[in-house]
């Protein structure tokens, strides 16, 4: 799926740039004990390679560690990665997910902005985005409001979290589910992940929504 998508979007304009690795926790506590997150974030320098960026090609942006990404006003990383994509300067962004970048969404449409007019790429470990494609960039949008929005409802208790993280993990986890989460798209019957037996009740979820949950 990988090689798919880079054949379609990685051109030589883009390899004859820099790209940018993007890391950053929220806190010191983070920084500190979990390390696995860190692990994951700079294991992104290795899909840059593959998808075609010589290895001194990727320059890693990690001084904002311990930083919010409520606000870019104190991040001077974020600062410095959004000055190389609108100075033309990047072929690519890469990041774990777009609430690395930004958890604000002006910030974050910034940045989309900036990388449809220069024709940067966006990677996460999700998939290869380009922002001057229409799917792409409304799926990055709607990316970066449910980041926003994990921002404002951090906690598991909060409605958000409730309505739909929670969802999301059943589906994930693929086993001791009481309940069936139902699939729905417009105009189409429910799909039901899990057979009706269990059901005290059903979750009923868009299919984009499972998407940007990172659920296939």
């Amino acid at each position: 799926m990988l090689a798919d998508t880079a054949s379609s979007k990685v051109t030589a304009a883009h390899l004859s740039r820099t790209a940018l690795l993007y890391v950053r926790q929220s806190s010191l506590k983070q920084v500190l004990h979990n390390t696995e997150s860190a692990i994951r974030q700079y294991d992104l320098r290795g899909k840059a390679i593959a998808l075609g960026w010589a290895a001194a090609q990727v320059t890693v942006i990690d001084i904002d560690q311990g930083q919010s990404g409520a606000s870019a006003a104190d991040r001077e990383g974020f600062q410095q990665l959004v000055a190389e994509v609108s100075l033309g300067r990047a072929g690519i962004v890469l990041g774990l997910e777009c609430s690395r970048l930004a958890r604000n969404s002006a910030d974050w449409h910034q940045l989309l902005e900036l990388c449809g007019m220069t024709g940067t790429l966006i990677c996460g470990e999700d998939g290869l985005y380009d922002p001057r494609t229409f799917n792409d960039r409304l799926l990055l949008g709607m990316k970066g409001q449910m980041s926003e929005a994990l921002c404002r409802y951090p906690h598991s208790g909060s409605p958000f979290n409730r309505s739909f993280l929670t969802s999301t993990t059943d589906v994930r986890a693929g086993h001791n589910r009481k309940s069936p989460v139902c699939l729905a798209d417009p105009g189409t019957p429910l799909t039901c992940v899990t057979p009706l037996k269990w059901r005290p009740r059903i979750r009923i979820m868009p299919l984009w929504a499972l998407h940007l949950a990172g659920v296939s």
